[in-house]
């Protein structure tokens, strides 16, 4: 098992190999790049977990050492580039279904649910902060895909595909942020809760509450 887990591609492990497929790097350039491609916004991926991905990559042999101009100075300065068997790899990893399955856990939801316990007057400013941060992010996002476009010279690439969609996410929430501000007057408990039962419960004493 903890072999299967180490030999397993993560989501920095293949924004790596799809870093150096483009062109070798060391790994400070990588970071610099991850960096200026806003990478983090849509992959969690830190700093050292781009060094611990560089050894498993390079013990795999799904990235390999190239030479370079530079002076030695340590394993930053060591320049990678992604190997044909990490490109069959990354391909392999892209076929996985579970890429098209799974729903994530965005924190704001997850407060919405728990909001019923908030003192009053929370509910409405924390409206308010969301709504804020929204019209930032996109408003950034709207940059981001100038500076896109800019650089890739066409509407029909992957990175375009991306922002757009991140724009599009934040115009959806932004409308409903404005509805749940209006409705919010009218916010009540439910009228019909339902709970789990024990299944262990005595059939008997289930219905007599």
């Amino acid at each position: 098992m903890r072999q299967k887990k180490k030999s397993t591609l993560t989501i920095p492990d293949l924004v790596l190999l799809s870093l150096l497929a483009e062109r070798p790097m060391h790994g400070y350039e990588a970071n610099l790049e991850l960096e200026r491609r806003c990478i983090r916004d849509w992959a969690n991926i830190s700093r050292p977990q781009v060094y611990y991905s560089l050894e498993k990559l390079a013990a795999a042999s799904f990235i390999n050492k190239k030479s370079s101009s530079e002076p030695a100075s340590g394993p930053e300065r060591a320049v990678f580039a992604t190997t044909q068997r990490g490109r069959a790899a990354t391909a392999s990893a892209l076929e996985r279904e579970d890429w098209t399955n799974q729903r994530d856990h965005p924190v704001f939801p997850t407060w919405i649910a728990l909001s019923w316990l908030a003192r009053p007057g929370v509910f409405k400013e924390q409206l308010r902060r969301r709504r804020k941060f929204v019209e930032q992010e996109l408003a950034r996002e709207k940059e981001t895909l100038r500076s896109i476009l800019d650089e890739v010279g066409h509407p029909h690439h992957e990175a375009v595909w991306m922002v757009s969609l991140a724009i599009e996410q934040f115009r959806t929430e932004l409308k409903w942020l404005h509805k749940v501000d209006r409705e919010l007057p009218r916010r009540a408990p439910a009228q019909h809760p339902a709970y789990a039962q024990d299944s262990h419960e005595d059939p008997g004493k289930a219905g007599a509450v």
